[in-house]
């Protein structure tokens, strides 16, 4: 193999495990726009709504990429199985709490038996529960289903991204 083929192969690799550890488009837009600009690759399948800050704060690393996560494993789960018409999701920053909770409700089909055994659940779960918190499945009285996620959470700033004050040079 060329070395231009096996450096070029080996480029490809380092930039799928960078994002693995974290994806860089939370970096670039935060979580609220990344989210939203994923929703968008969806053209067909449900209308996507989302119910979310104007701005949040900076948040702990770990907590925007599980939140992140979280979201985009529903939100594909909609998108496969659910035969939903309209999706929302929901983030809710609780200061006093110091909890991020993360909601994916649409009105499909609902949970079918084997839901709560699949690998993307178990995978949500397991995200929470590294940072200590949970994620629960619960049907829509009206049709449909909402995964919510809550995770504590920690902020890196205390203010928003968008009125973090300008350092002052010494």
């Amino acid at each position: 193999m060329p070395i231009t083929v096996q450096t070029q192969s080996a480029v490809t690799d380092i930039r799928r495990l960078v994002y693995g550890l974290r994806p860089p488009v939370l970096d670039e837009l935060g979580l609220v726009a990344a989210l939203r600009e994923q929703a968008v690759q969806y053209t067909s399948g449900p209308s996507i709504h989302f119910d979310v800050p104007d701005s949040l704060p900076e948040l702990a690393a770990a907590v925007e990429v599980e939140a992140y996560r979280i979201a985009l494993e529903a939100l594909t789960n909609v998108v496969r199985h659910a035969r939903a018409r309209s999706c929302t999701i929901r983030l809710e920053l609780n200061e006093a709490a110091m909890t991020l909770t993360v909601e994916v409700r649409d009105d499909g089909q609902g949970c079918l038996r084997d839901c709560q055994r699949g690998v993307g659940l178990t995978s949500m779960r397991e995200r929470a529960e590294e940072l200590g918190g949970w994620v629960v499945l619960e049907p829509v009285p009206t049709g449909g289903l909402v995964v919510r996620a809550q995770l504590p959470c920690v902020l890196s700033s205390p203010f928003p991204v968008s009125e973090r004050p300008l350092s002052s040079p010494s």
